[in-house]
């Protein structure tokens, strides 16, 4: 049974003066427990929207939120501020983008811990300050006790990180949002983030939504795919379906782009042409159509509907053949 349902989400944002602007249009996915579902796409394809809309952050005035978003059956969209507060840190967790803007630069490590603790589980300030030593060394900080201590600018990239991380596990949700996590950070730590967030789905349960354009991380964490492009969900697979056989031609075009190792020397890349800006209305045809190699006349004319296309869903008019579509060394 689904933990999260979300139904026709659709996010408008409207101006005076402006043209209002469909960031999200009719997006629909569902997470059980323990599972690791990825919302994937070049930036501006609506995955951050997406989520700041589950978790109701964004703004009361300018944005238009349709659809349904049920969290055990429990319609979050209709909630009070009051009631998403309280389920906010206590059953919702999210791990943002940038964790140096996301942590307040002026209080230190542990009081922004410390007052979940206090705030959701009701512990003392005692009490929570060693929970909150656990937590940092749990997500492998080392010298927690003095870190408590610290401000975020005394930390590096990676360990601010790992302190959002914490802080969207202290009250140990049953959902995990983590948009892209590993934004601006090396390898070698991003290697360890995606570990520990990957062992604590495993050691908890905890279902987990993971928002990236990294294909790299998709392959070695998620279960299933949504691959996003202009507010829509064109292509949803299993994970290893999705690298084996990409059928849209935006999935294809993404793990072509990608380098790999055993490519022979001097061997160009094959990106996608144009950028995300270059698209029409989904009202008027497919949003991708202008960066489409396989674009037709119906592409142009006609909105392709999000339908089941061998073994996975699919929304596209001229999808890629199947002797084309896999793609090796992706795994």
């Amino acid at each position: 049974m689904a933990l999260l349902d979300v139904r026709d989400l659709g996010v408008v944002f409207k101006r005076k003066g402006t043209r209002p602007f469909t960031a999200v249009d009719g997006v629909s996915f569902s997470v059980e427990p323990g599972q690791t579902v990825g919302l994937v796409g070049e930036s501006g394809s609506g995955k951050s929207v997406t989520s700041l809309a589950l978790m109701g952050l964004l703004p009361k005035r300018g944005a238009e939120i349709s659809g349904s978003v049920t969290f055990e059956d429990t319609e979050l969209l209709t909630l009070s501020d009051k009631q998403l507060r309280d389920r906010r840190g206590r059953d919702l967790g999210m791990v943002f983008q940038d964790p140096l803007s996301s942590l307040n630069p002026v209080i230190t490590i542990g009081l922004q811990i410390t007052e979940v603790l206090e705030r959701h589980r009701g512990m003392s300030r005692k009490e929570a300050r060693v929970e909150a030593a656990e937590l940092l060394d749990r997500v492998g900080l080392p010298d927690p006790q003095r870190r408590l201590d610290e401000y975020p600018h005394q930390h590096s990239g990676g360990m601010r990180q790992r302190v959002l991380i914490a802080i969207a596990l202290a009250c140990r949700p049953k959902l995990l949002i983590a948009d892209e996590p590993t934004t601006a950070l090396d390898v070698t730590i991003q290697a360890q983030i995606l570990s520990l967030l990957s062992d604590l789905v495993s050691e908890t349960d905890t279902a987990l939504i993971m928002i990236t354009h990294d294909l790299g991380i998709v392959a070695g964490l998620c279960d299933n795919v949504n691959v996003m492009y202009g507010g829509r969900i064109v292509e949803r697979a299993a994970r290893h379906d999705l690298f084996e056989r990409s059928r849209h031609p935006y999935t294809h075009g993404l793990l072509q782009s990608i380098p790999r190792l055993n490519a022979p020397r001097g061997e160009p890349l094959t990106p996608i042409r144009g950028s995300v800006s270059d698209n029409i209305e989904w009202e008027q045809g497919c949003a991708f159509a202008p960066r489409c190699p396989n674009a037709t006349d119906v592409c142009w004319s006609e909105p392709p509907e999000l339908k089941a296309d061998d073994g996975r869903m699919l929304r596209c008019h001229n999808p890629v053949a199947l002797g084309d579509a896999v793609t090796e060394g992706a795994l």
